[in-house]
């Protein structure tokens, strides 16, 4: 790394090519998507292959994912110009330099007073971010380089921290949410019907939102429903591809989620297209637009908090303690049917996965103090 600080020290054509470069790298980004390299104009006649195969690249990952990417590339090329570093072609020495000042907080300035180093999580995902950049210009970054390699394994033995899992919320906190929840409005209509999907399916907030009254209905959808007298049968392209989860009927009307789904469709008056939807005009009217899937993270959260969930904490804790993944926790931490039934409902690829979000229900089951005897 010393041969770079002093190459750019030594040579004063490079200082100040870096930044031009930086900025042009930085201006390739377009609405999330990655432009890749320049290539030679193409016929009029193939432009909409061109088209079609941006949106094919496009679909290759999630909107929050090409989002993130987006914005740490973004914080990368700014780094750099700011060092009179070329952040292309990728040269792990810079790279290497880059995630340490993420590590010591200094990526923001150029100065590390007053800023909060980086996660090593948010690093990680900052380095795949620069890698999955240079490969859609066509160029490799070299994660294994023993200048990004080492230094990626010394922040994470010296900044690595135990995951911090959201709270799992369990079916009485469920029911005391639901509680919250105005039954007589549209919007508390949509939002009992989230809840319940979302936690009976063990749902992630963006296959909550991305679900679609019926097949093939809108390009932007995630999957679909199909209800009968026994319950759901929710239809879904997930991280692993396709899957089917069943969502049964429940004991009672009050806590169905097909009966809050069905009640939902029916008020709402939907026919075909996004099934959730934004509620409008001072919660009279239901808009044509998918809701985002921040607003499951911001529905639970609201909920619980009125509901009380976790009182014994202060209500800033209690705030960061709840997001969209509780529903999901929660169907698995409060199951109590073979583990592989829930992996399946899940989508997990293995069990494993699925013990860890099995949090509270098996927390001192197995007591080995009392077992050996004290």
């Amino acid at each position: 790394m010393s041969q770079i600080i002093e190459q750019n020290t030594e040579t004063g054509l490079e200082q100040n090519a870096a930044p031009s470069e930086s900025r042009a790298a930085e201006g390739e980004i377009s609405n999330g998507a990655m432009a890749g390299p320049a290539s030679p104009a193409l016929p009029a006649h193939l432009q909409d292959l061109t088209d079609r195969a941006r949106g094919y690249v496009e679909a290759a990952s999630s909107a929050n994912t090409r989002r993130a990417y987006a914005a740490d590339w973004k914080h990368f090329t700014a780094w750099c110009r700011r060092q009179n570093l070329s952040p292309l072609p990728p040269d792990p020495q810079v790279v290497g330099l880059y995630v340490t000042a993420c590590a010591s907080g200094s990526a923001v300035g150029t100065s590390a007073r007053g800023s909060t180093p980086n996660s090593v999580s948010t690093i990680e995902r900052r380095l795949a971010a620069i890698g999955w950049n240079c490969a859609q210009r066509g160029m490799s970054l070299n994660r294994k380089d023993r200048a990004i390699a080492t230094v990626m394994a010394g922040i994470r033995n010296r900044h690595a921290a135990p995951p911090r899992q959201k709270e799992a919320l369990l079916p009485e906190d469920l029911i005391a949410m639901l509680e919250t929840l105005d039954r007589g409005s549209l919007r508390g209509l949509r939002d009992r019907a989230m809840l319940l999907i979302g936690f009976a399916g063990g749902l992630r907030r963006s296959e909550i939102v991305g679900l679609d009254l019926g097949r093939d209905q809108t390009e932007d959808g995630r999957g679909w429903i199909e209800i009968s007298d026994k319950g759901m049968l929710v239809t879904l392209r997930g991280k692993t591809g396709w899957r089917e989860v069943e969502i049964g009927r429940g004991s009672s009307d009050a806590t169905c989620p097909v009966v809050a789904v069905e009640t939902w469709i029916k008020f709402a008056k939907l026919a075909r297209g996004p099934l959730f939807r934004r509620v409008t005009g001072q919660g009279k009217n239901v808009g044509p637009d998918r809701l985002n899937d921040q607003e499951v993270a911001r529905l639970v959260k609201k909920a619980a908090l009125a509901a009380g969930v976790r009182g014994d904490l202060p209500e800033i804790e209690r705030g960061l303690k709840f997001s969209g993944h509780s529903l999901r926790a929660g169907l698995a931490s409060s199951a109590e049917v073979d583990e592989r039934h829930v992996q399946k409902q899940l989508g997990h690829a293995s069990a494993e996965m699925t013990r860890r979000y099995q949090r509270r229900r098996d927390r001192f089951r197995v007591n080995l103090t009392k077992a050996a005897g004290l």
